[in-house]
């Protein structure tokens, strides 16, 4: 029997970083894993040249905590900021890649959006409050600034974030900022120029919204994560994890990698799986409790990496671009990696990531690797403008990619603070 402060299950970038942090604190901890890898969703490949991401492909210093977890790693992870080019972003309208306008006069002048939703978003500012607190995101967005602005702006924005569908999304719960801009400023616009001039402290300073990886891919920072937290304080491998109420403890068992039997007596234990495993780990909490938890949905998406030695297409001079549903296209956006961050191809080269399926495509997750890389060779042929054999071609399925926060998410969350309480 082993005794400790507190079982972390779930080594992935929650676990680690919160195990992080209270190993810096001095607690007794143990980290529970079910597979044998720490990282969760973030593995980080390296082959021939290029460097990929098999989960996640980037972050974003959206809080300061962000910054200050880099900060406390110090030089044995670095922080690597996507370049500048990736201000420049792209979305997809009639099989042809356009720029997404990034201030006003872009938006006067470009073809994505209608002249009369062009003059439906100067006009914004003057609309009412929305009062429905679990409006749509489509509704929210149509109400406010148009319908062709939710189709080649939010839409596929949404797609990049949430692989989601905006009629089904709440945005008090899937984009809470905008959702407060229009409560507490009644407008967007006015909510987004307020912030911008407003002053900030020195912590909302460090939130600078950039785009960022670590040198060397994601898994640099897990890897660093879990070094500092130390190999011994880590049992992988492990399945059938249970946690039990014991006189205001808890005791964790579950089987090792050899079908050694594991139990651990805990004073608390913090999960950071996700909602489907937490039956099998809690049996304690009430059914009724727990669905209110549990009935979470999931997208599930194909990740795609390809990689060309020398390439011949289309200037990857931008983030990305991203394909409205409206579109009716089979791939949901298109990544520049090697544009984004430096090393990721061979010179000369490129390096793509590609991703198909979400919530309103998900029969496409179920297609074979073959149909699958049919499907996107096509695609990139038509809107990259090359049909040149790649070098590398990597397929990653993710059965539950992205949760999505739709209306029943308040109560969700209501639920569990109660059960943390």
């Amino acid at each position: 029997m082993i005794e400790t402060d507190i079982v972390v299950i779930g080594a992935g970038l929650t676990g680690l970083t919160t195990s992080f942090y209270l190993n810096k604190a001095g607690k007794d901890l143990i980290v529970l894993d079910k597979k044998e890898k720490a990282g969760g969703v973030i593995q980080t490949e390296s082959e021939n040249g290029f460097i990929y991401e098999n989960g996640p492909n980037t972050g974003v210093v959206a809080n300061a905590e962000v910054a200050d977890l880099f900060e406390d790693l110090g030089e044995n992870c670095k922080l690597v900021e996507a370049s500048s080019k990736s201000n420049k972003r792209y979305v997809c309208k009639s099989g042809k890649i356009k720029p997404l306008p990034m201030n006003p006069i872009q938006a006067a002048l470009t073809p994505l959006f209608s002249w009369y939703d062009k003059f439906r978003i100067l006009l914004e500012p003057l609309r009412r409050r929305g009062t429905d607190p679990h409006e749509s995101l489509a509704s929210l967005v149509k109400r406010r600034m148009g319908k062709s602005f939710l189709n080649y702006a939010i839409d596929p924005f949404v797609l990049g974030i949430y692989a989601g569908d905006p009629e089904l999304l709440v945005p008090k719960y899937a984009l809470p900022k905008l959702y407060n801009l229009e409560q507490d400023h009644g407008s967007f616009i006015i909510g987004a120029v307020k912030k911008m001039w407003s002053k900030k402290t020195e912590s909302e300073k460090k939130a600078t919204r950039k785009i960022f990886s670590a040198e060397g891919g994601l898994s640099s920072l897990i890897d660093t994560l879990q070094n500092s937290i130390g190999e011994e304080k880590f049992k992988l491998g492990v399945s059938d994890i249970n946690v039990i109420q014991q006189d205001g403890a808890y005791l964790v068992i579950g089987k090792g990698p050899n079908d050694e039997l594991i139990e651990i007596t805990a004073k608390q234990v913090i999960t950071t799986t996700g909602a489907p495993a937490l039956p099998e780990l809690l049996p304690f909490i009430p059914k009724d409790k727990m669905e209110k938890i549990t009935n979470l949905r999931y997208a599930k998406v194909v990740e795609i990496s390809i990689g060309y030695n020398n390439w011949k297409g289309k200037d990857l001079d931008g983030f990305g671009a991203l394909i409205p549903f409206k579109e009716s296209r089979d791939i949901l956006g298109i990544l520049y990696m090697s544009t984004l961050f430096e090393g990721r191809a061979p010179k000369d080269g490129a390096l793509l990531s590609v991703f198909m399926g979400g919530i309103r495509r998900e029969e496409l997750t179920n297609l074979s690797d073959e149909e699958v890389k049919a499907i996107v060779k096509k695609e990139i042929a038509e809107l990259l403008h090359t049909d040149q054999q790649p070098d590398l071609f990597k397929i990653g399925r993710h059965k539950q990619a992205i949760p999505q926060y739709g209306a029943d998410s308040g109560i969700r969350f209501e639920t569990i603070n109660e059960l943390e309480k």
